[in-house]
């Protein structure tokens, strides 16, 4: 190219937008995701799609998306993630515990970001909170007080409650110690009795339509997600109130819920996703604890078990489903 051609290109370039050339496509990169639950149960493929296109990653454009999940089968992970390791994504989401877990024992070179994560220091994901180290970072679906506030929940039903059941498995469910001594230090104040129903299968799932004089607490795990249906049916046979821990079960006839919003969690982990993708560090990247909840209370469910909810409780819901 000589000289003339030379300023003429500097001149073209020029004279375009600077919209236009920020605009201009990048070399494609790849994400890999691995969810324990199939992928609209607690984070939408196609609003992670829509977050990260508004962040101006597209798919099929500088963008492509591997998805891969388990439908709540903790032994399904492991081969899934070594399917895309073997991709060799430049990025990974792990979207619920044994996610991470399975990620983790196979890259510390990849940038795993998570969600839906429970107590990632004491599970030794990360360092600390707020200088996690090494390639993992993300966005947890607990804190302290929450596992309390689901149980004063349960106070607030009337008829009394004086015992509380808390459903989880402990194959998906590592955190479940953490959770349970939480909530027998609420119960002491509370004044009622906590007793752990561990579930395994949809056999055990089954057996808690046994259980009587008392209320059902389930912790928030993708076994449980997984398996919604079956577990709504045992509790509505025990005839028993419950709380839930995502909004999807109120939507199908459980009684309450108070968790997090799982849409902020989609939109703060495509924004991390978006600066390492532009050359941030996981390392530097703070987990960060939810900010935002909802509470779902489902009020023909509470007539068909006879229950009466607090005016306080009714008055603090996001939602009542009539």
């Amino acid at each position: 190219m000589n000289r003339r051609d030379c300023l003429a290109l500097l001149g073209t370039l020029a004279a375009w937008p600077a919209s236009a050339l920020a605009q201009q496509p990048t070399a494609q990169r790849r994400l890999g995701v691995l969810s324990v639950v199939a992928a609209d149960d607690v984070i939408s493929q196609t609003r992670l799609a829509e977050e990260l296109a508004a962040l101006g990653w597209k798919e099929q454009d500088n963008l492509r998306v591997d998805w891969r999940s388990g439908g709540g089968d903790r032994a399904r992970l492991a081969p899934l993630a070594d399917e895309l390791i073997a991709l060799k994504p430049d990025i990974l989401l792990a979207i619920g515990t044994p996610s991470v877990e399975e990620l983790r024992q196979r890259t510390t070179t990849i940038p795993v970001v998570f969600a839906v994560v429970t107590d990632p220091v004491s599970q030794g994901f990360v360092h600390d909170l707020a200088h996690p180290g090494g390639n993992i970072t993300g966005f947890t679906d607990y804190d302290g007080p929450l596992a309390g506030k689901w149980l004063e929940m349960l106070t607030q039903v009337t008829p009394k409650i004086s015992r509380v059941f808390v459903v989880y498995n402990p194959a998906t469910a590592q955190f479940a110690p953490l959770m349970l001594r939480t909530l027998e230090d609420a119960a002491r104040t509370l004044h009622v009795a906590v007793e752990s129903a561990p579930v395994h299968d949809v056999a055990s799932i089954g057996a808690l339509a046994s259980r009587k004089d008392g209320g059902f607490l389930v912790l928030p795990d993708f076994f449980a997600i997984a398996n919604r249906a079956p577990l709504l049916a045992a509790i509505a046979q025990a005839h028993l109130p419950a709380v839930f821990c995502i909004r999807a079960f109120v939507d199908e006839g459980g009684l309450m819920s108070y968790s997090t919003d799982s849409a902020e969690q989609l939109r703060r982990a495509a924004a991390y996703i978006d600066r390492i993708l532009r050359g941030a560090e996981a390392a530097d990247l703070p987990v960060q604890n939810p900010t935002k909840f909802e509470l779902a209370i489902n009020l023909k469910t509470a007539r068909e078990l006879g229950v009466t909810l607090s005016p306080n409780l009714l008055a603090t819901a996001d939602e009542v489903i009539e």
